[in-house]
């Protein structure tokens, strides 16, 4: 069973690619956000029915390489990129080799690592801001050098924060099984309305937002460190 839901993450992200190079970029774009949701039900339906094994981690890896490494970096090249030349199809190439990084760190790190954080972001949030930006870009019919220049800068950052050491929240140690209070019930309900009112740009800036917190966190628990390493050798002056 879980492999049938990995099967469909792999099938979308194919998808996604054939899309794009029929020029059908909305298509390609919601194709890897359904990727995203079968990748999220694969692990939960494995965990409910007891069926985890090393194939199918293997092959989650393997899915996931393709439907949000290759798809969203071809999606995005063929959109944009391609108007660069050679600067274009490196700018694809570093995502694609930042996500098969990423997921050979997480593959070597499942069993150390806190499972309450992700250290560099998870390569589905980098492929839904890649194809977020397809999406709007295609729907607002947005064209140009500069948009181009734009999406080579998103998608190469989208890239390197996947091998970074920046840490974002993983949200694993939310407790679902339990009661779920009746403002998280509110949460998901008002999170549907908001997505159905305009989904790729809702999408686009729940998941940039997502991308943008890790360096301000970062940033921020930095200062607070120096902060207080200040008044400690202060006093010790």
């Amino acid at each position: 069973m879980p492999n049938l839901f990995t099967t469909g993450c792999l099938f979308a992200g194919f998808y996604a690619i054939v899309a794009a190079m029929g020029g059908r970029f909305e298509s390609a774009a919601i194709a890897i956000f359904i990727a995203m949701i079968m990748d999220g039900l694969d692990g939960r339906v494995a965990r409910l029915t007891n069926t985890q094994s090393a194939f199918g981690a293997e092959y989650d890896s393997l899915a996931d390489m393709v439907s949000f490494g290759l798809a969203p970096a071809l999606v995005v090249y063929v959109w944009a990129l391609s108007d660069l030349g050679k600067l274009g199809w490196l700018g694809a190439f570093v995502y694609t080799a930042g996500t098969a990084l990423r997921l050979a760190r997480f593959n070597t790190q499942v069993g150390s690592a806190d499972k309450r954080y992700f250290q560099g972001l998870a390569s589905p949030a980098a492929a839904a801001v890649v194809a977020g930006l397809v999406w709007v870009g295609h729907d607002y019919q947005v064209e140009g050098l500069g948009i181009s220049v734009f999406a080579f800068v998103v998608t190469v950052c989208a890239g390197l924060l996947m091998v970074s050491n920046v840490r974002y929240r993983s949200f694993k140690d939310l407790d679902l099984k339990g009661k779920v209070p009746f403002v998280t019930i509110l949460a998901v309900v008002l999170v549907f309305v908001l997505v159905s009112i305009d989904p790729p740009q809702v999408l686009l800036l729940v998941f940039a937002s997502y991308a943008v917190s890790g360096p301000v966190v970062t940033l921020m628990t930095l200062r607070r460190r120096r902060a207080e390493r200040k008044p400690s050798s202060n006093s010790e002056d």
